[in-house]
């Protein structure tokens, strides 16, 4: 099954979501359960709570459909001791928030060095401050999102993925979303047939498919290996409509988040439709 949607709009209270994802056709969504800029938010009231649990149940939103997004702020492998503690709070409590609400995942970028300390000990750092969230928080994945490698973050080769799922203690509650923007803008080539039949071999045979958990679907501004995040609507970029196509066939990616995040939301709708067919196919 292929849980197809869009990252909407929770404005007014998380409890809009699920509605606001019912309403473009999606079977998936991803939100942000508090203002992503901003450090610290008022907790999610009881009332809230109860009131995006019925409207999930009312619109048939179960595990694996829902994929939240943590604050834009946060840098888990922050070199410094101060701002690593800040984030690493601020994760704890994005993690929490899906744990009262219901959700089982939470994604996230990993980190940056900053070009203050080396590789190995960001990622080092960045499975640290996943473990120090995990004890404090019951049920809820923590997934690890692929970068496009700009500037100093890291997360952008699969290779540095799985060297932070490798400090992670439980297994179990660590997962992957693999942008394809981003990992095409790192040089992972989803837009031919070899080569993409090659990122998921590489994928699987560098860290796992078992640890899929979730996917944003983008087409890409740049060029192939350019470094850069831009976004395009798909089919409007250098990855081209059949990248999407064959994800949306693709039998060894089953029952985990879709989720748009192309420019245009007004067009969510139309392109969650052409997934859909893209399914049926």
């Amino acid at each position: 099954m292929k849980y197809i949607g869009a990252h909407v709009s929770a404005a007014g209270g998380v409890e809009n979501a699920p509605k606001n994802a019912v309403e473009i056709g999606a079977t998936a969504f991803a939100l942000f359960t508090k203002n992503q800029r901003q450090w610290v938010a008022k907790p999610l009231t009881d009332k809230s709570i109860e009131k995006f649990k019925e409207a999930c149940e009312e619109y048939g939103f179960k595990h694996g459909q829902i994929l939240p997004h943590d604050s834009y702020l946060i840098n888990l492998g922050h070199p410094e001791k101060e701002p690593l503690q800040k984030s690493r709070n601020a994760f704890i409590d994005e993690m929490q928030r899906c744990e009262q609400l219901g959700i089982d995942r939470l994604n996230f970028h990993p980190g940056s060095h900053l070009g203050k300390i080396d590789e190995a000990a960001c990622l080092k750092t960045i499975g640290e401050s996943i473990n120090i969230a995990l004890d404090n928080t019951k049920g809820v994945i923590a997934v690890i999102e692929n970068t496009a490698g700009q500037g100093t973050n890291l997360g952008f080769k699969f290779e540095q993925i799985a060297e932070i799922i490798d400090h992670v203690e439980d297994k179990s509650r660590v997962g992957v979303c693999i942008d394809t923007c981003h990992g095409f803008a790192a040089g992972y080539d989803f837009s031919s047939e070899d080569g993409y039949e090659k990122v998921w071999n590489d994928f699987d045979s560098i860290i796992g498919l078992d640890f899929l958990k979730g996917m944003h679907l983008n087409d890409a501004k740049k060029e192939l290996g350019s470094r850069v995040d831009r976004h395009a609507p798909l089919g409007k970029g250098f990855i081209g409509l059949e990248a999407f196509e064959r994800l949306m066939i693709d039998s060894r990616l089953e029952n985990i988040p879709f989720i748009l995040e192309t420019p245009e939301s007004e067009n969510w709708g139309k392109e969650i439709e052409m997934l859909k067919k893209f399914t049926n196919s």
